[in-house]
């Protein structure tokens, strides 16, 4: 029989394929692609299977940026100093563009940023902080760097990633809700909030947060309620005989603005 005389059966022997197995393999090769759920891909780890369940490869993707973010700073401003203590080394310091105040030795060293790992740069304006931002992001020899901004723009978001991404440092922008932008080239985005915590006994707990993830590239949005407890993040239980306390105030990590004069710098803190 001439192979146009065939019956068609031949032609649809191989079963079809299966479509969510299909998607589930577009996703994998393009989080390769993106450096961030592939094979080897960089990541730090919460130690909270719920929480590293939310990103593509079980952890906070690396040598890329990230944005926090929330209406008050000492809640924001506490998260970021973890993450940055927990990438920063003395071989490998963390840089910290600063706007305004200096920063509190003290309260940084309350969530495991110490002096001896850290280089802070002081700028006033939104355009030097980019600045400064994009050139210590393409510095290898740094682990991290955060920069305080008021407003950064899709542009100024999409520089600061592919500055992060052809080095391998890690990018944290730290803003208020109040001039943050829609549009933004940061793999996550995160909202920190102060929550009330809980006490055996009357008077205030331990600092407590509510995460939120609003974006993750590749991943998927949530949030936890986490506690600052012994110098890490764990889950926020209410204990036995639970007394509730005031929303929890974050150890600051900013030094008080001083009366007349200028204060002191980073270095004469430290």
């Amino acid at each position: 029989m001439p192979d146009s005389q065939m019956p068609h059966s031949r032609m649809s022997e191989e079963p079809p394929p299966n479509r969510a197995a299909v998607l589930a393999d577009l996703r994998a090769r393009i989080r390769g692609l993106e450096g961030l759920g592939g094979e080897g891909a960089r990541v730090l780890p919460f130690g909270l299977p719920d929480l590293d369940g939310a990103f593509p490869a079980g952890g906070l993707p690396l040598g890329c940026l990230h944005e926090v973010a929330g209406e008050e700073p000492g809640a924001s401003t506490a998260f970021a100093a973890h993450l940055l203590a927990r990438l920063a080394s003395v071989a490998a310091p963390a840089l910290w563009v600063v706007r305004g105040r200096d920063l509190h030795a003290a309260g940084l060293a309350a969530y495991g940023l110490t002096p001896d790992r850290l280089i802070a740069v002081r700028v006033t304006r939104d355009a030097d902080a980019l600045w400064a931002m994009e050139e210590a992001l393409r510095c290898r020899r740094l682990s991290a760097v955060l920069g305080e901004v008021g407003g950064v723009d899709l542009t100024a978001s999409r520089r600061l990633q592919l500055a992060a991404e052809s080095s391998g440092v890690t990018g944290f922008l730290l803003q208020g809700t109040a001039r943050r932008s829609a549009a933004s080239a940061a793999v996550t985005r995160w909202r920190i909030a102060p929550a009330a915590s809980w006490t055996a006994e009357p008077g205030v707990g331990d600092p407590r947060w509510r995460a939120e993830l609003e974006r993750c590239r590749g991943g998927r949005p949530g949030a936890w309620l986490l506690d600052w407890r012994d110098g890490a993040l764990v889950p926020a239980q209410a204990p036995e005989r639970a007394v509730p306390a005031p929303a929890s105030t974050s150890t600051p990590v900013r030094r008080p603005a001083p009366a007349s004069g200028s204060g002191p710098s980073w270095a004469e803190v430290a």
